[in-house]
């Protein structure tokens, strides 16, 4: 290898440890500074980046760096497809696949049907900036950075 492509590939490296360790501490701030606690399918778009910065980290010390930069970068882009989903469901575009997102119908109760409904809803967001929820954010920042970070792995020095 030549040093420009470990240069490429440090940057990468660099790059797929600091979208989700970025992402997620955005997620936690807004959460614990600003009360904007998680609904269901935010949960489920942390989990990816958990995961992509376990590999992140773990390709610093591991022999095997480029695969699990490879992977976090997957991991990463998984979570950014779970917050297109999501903002999907936020702009009612299709509906959502679990009770957070769906109004509980258990009969003619209407105090029952209140109690049954989640606490934080999925299909209603609660921030936006510019129209974009915060799921459309990791969307749009996950996407983004994944595909840097494999852009970053396949570049080639030139001769």
């Amino acid at each position: 290898m030549r040093p420009t492509d470990i240069q490429s590939d440090v940057q990468a490296q660099r790059l797929a440890l600091a979208v989700p360790a970025l992402l997620l501490g955005g997620a936690y701030l807004s959460q614990y500074g600003f009360g904007l606690y998680p609904c269901e399918m935010c949960w489920w778009q942390r989990w990816p980046h958990f995961a992509a910065l376990a590999l992140a980290l773990a390709s610093f010390v591991l022999p095997q760096k480029r695969l699990l930069v490879a992977l976090a970068a997957g991991g990463i882009i998984t979570s950014g497809l779970i917050g297109v989903f999501h903002a999907g469901v936020e702009y009612d575009f299709w509906e959502g696949i679990t009770g957070c997102a769906i109004p509980a119908s258990t009969g003619d109760d209407a105090l029952e049907a209140i109690f049954a409904q989640p606490l934080i809803r999925c299909d209603q967001t609660q921030w936006t900036l510019a129209g974009v929820s915060l799921a459309g954010f990791n969307a749009i920042f996950s996407i983004v950075g994944g595909i840097g970070v494999f852009a970053l792995l396949l570049r080639k020095a030139r001769p």
